[in-house]
């Protein structure tokens, strides 16, 4: 089988810096070995989870700087994992919803873990209210901001969209209805790019224009949390990490989404206008 070249469904205006320089580099690296062995996608995610259950042993001993080092280790092996299975699924036709699923499973069951690890750790009650809350509020970003990326995405190819058909399997249901949570509110701008006579260059102009929310929003990756969290444990209070993601990153998330919002009204406004008024009266 031939592989294909590098994906350029990712925008690099609004990448990480650590997957541009690192994590895909890698799993581009590593790819042709596992589709001439004809491993698929789901199995890498899997290992992704044993990867990311290793980092949880790992944090289990954060109070040695040792194992911090070794939880952040393996924890970039997992993110490695995470790139790697849908390289695989796009190399060898084999992308499915049920192994989004499972990408996004292994994704959340790799930070629960490393969550309750700590929390366990600390064993106070404390310690598990923040846990927990901060695990919501990572769930909720997490979500909406792959759907904001997602959505980014494909209007920047001039896509307008189109409403997904509802999986049969209920757990992709309700993982899909988070994610597009905030859906109905950017439809306006969908609409209008729709409509839009030249919708890819439209699209581009939209691309330029939503850099600025995109690429403060990417502050919600995994790749920043999986810092965060080895920065926490290596400063000796694991508190910090989960306070990061209940006041920084939920701030981050508003600014985000109400600027990207902002972005889209302004120019749905300006393509209502030239949609409805193409052929401007020329003063004489």
């Amino acid at each position: 089988m031939t592989i294909p070249p590098p994906d350029r469904s990712r925008d690099r205006r609004i990448e990480d810096p650590s997957n541009l320089w690192i994590i895909h580099p890698a799993g581009r690296g590593l790819l042709p070995w596992f589709v001439a062995r004809g491993i698929s996608a789901n199995a890498v995610s899997i290992c992704g989870l044993a990867l990311g259950i290793g980092a949880a042993f790992a944090y289990s001993n954060w109070t040695d700087w040792r194992w911090a080092f070794a939880g952040l280790l393996l924890s970039v092996a997992w993110l490695i994992a995470d790139g790697l299975d849908g390289m695989i699924a796009r190399a060898t036709g084999t992308a499915s919803a049920l192994g989004r699923f499972l990408d996004g499973l292994c994704d959340h069951g790799v930070f629960i873990l490393i969550y309750v690890v700590l929390a366990s750790s600390m064993g106070t009650v404390e310690g598990w209210a923040l846990a927990i809350s901060a695990g919501v509020a990572h769930a909720v970003q997490s979500s909406l901001y792959e759907g904001e990326r997602s959505r980014f995405h494909r209007r920047c190819k001039g896509d307008a969209g189109n409403p997904p058909a509802p999986s049969r399997n209920p757990l992709v249901r309700l993982y899909d209805s988070v994610a597009n949570a905030v859906d109905r509110f950017s439809h306006a701008f969908d609409d209008a790019l729709r409509r839009h006579p030249d919708s890819e260059r439209f699209g581009a102009a939209y691309g330029e224009a939503a850099v600025g929310p995109m690429g403060l929003m990417r502050l919600l990756s995994a790749n920043m949390r999986v810092l965060a969290i080895f920065l926490a444990c290596l400063a000796g209070n694991p508190r910090l990490f989960w306070w990061f993601e209940l006041i920084p990153l939920t701030a981050i998330l508003v600014v985000g989404l109400i600027w990207h919002r902002a972005v889209e009204a302004r120019l749905a406004g300006t393509a209502t206008q030239s949609v409805s008024n193409p052929f401007p009266t020329q003063r004489t």
